[in-house]
């Protein structure tokens, strides 16, 4: 129970109230279906985000990349969760000040523009605030960390840089990831993302 999520959703704004399922599109009503149809959706989509990648204008972009991912899954992809949501005891950001997280978000992405393309270890600090920033305002109900991924993935494309949070088979960095984040270590995720990056 300890690193499960927890929802105030009194509404059930996203869920059956009889099943407990995530409502789709597919109305599937098995959990383990759900999740593996919700895996070859998202990975076709991001196949097709290598081809033709999303500009990345400015925070609310991120929208554009969670609908983009889970447009074939869910009727909310691309909005911004109504519900509040904590991890072990630990709330994720508040919906009452969505804006001023996502104009903070503006502001770290500004200044990772600004970084010469040539300093990757700063290039790496940026990208993690950004990323330890977005994880903190988890801002949908379901796909956060897929999206927020993505993100920082067409982020480095701007500096002509590559970068893979979640290679295949590789437990060592997706532990590494799911610490950082979960953990708000911004230093670990900056050396995580400093060994990841190529050019």
């Amino acid at each position: 129970m300890k690193n499960e999520y927890q929802y105030i959703d009194p509404d059930f704004a996203y869920t059956d109230p009889k099943t407990g399922m995530l409502r789709n599109k597919a109305n599937i009503g098995k959990a383990d279906l759900l999740i593996a149809f919700e895996s070859l959706k998202v990975m076709n989509r991001l196949d097709e985000l290598e081809i033709h990648p999303i500009k990345i204008k400015d925070s609310l972009t991120l929208l554009a990349v969670h609908k983009y991912l889970f447009q074939d899954i869910y009727d909310w992809a691309g909005e911004s969760r109504t519900v509040e949501i904590s991890k072990g005891g630990k709330q994720f950001f508040p919906l009452s000040h969505f804006s001023k997280a996502f104009y903070y978000i503006d502001t770290l992405i500004s200044e990772y523009r600004q970084t010469d393309k040539n300093d990757k270890q700063q290039l790496a600090s940026k990208l993690a605030d950004i990323l330890d920033t977005v994880n903190f305002l988890h801002p949908f109900r379901e796909g956060n960390g897929r999206t927020q991924r993505e993100f920082l993935r067409l982020l480095a494309i701007e500096k002509n840089l590559t970068i893979r949070l979640n290679p295949p088979d590789n437990a060592d960095v997706y532990e590494r990831y799911m610490s950082g984040t979960i953990n708000g270590d911004v230093q670990k995720l900056s050396k995580l993302i400093f060994e990841l990056i190529e050019e």
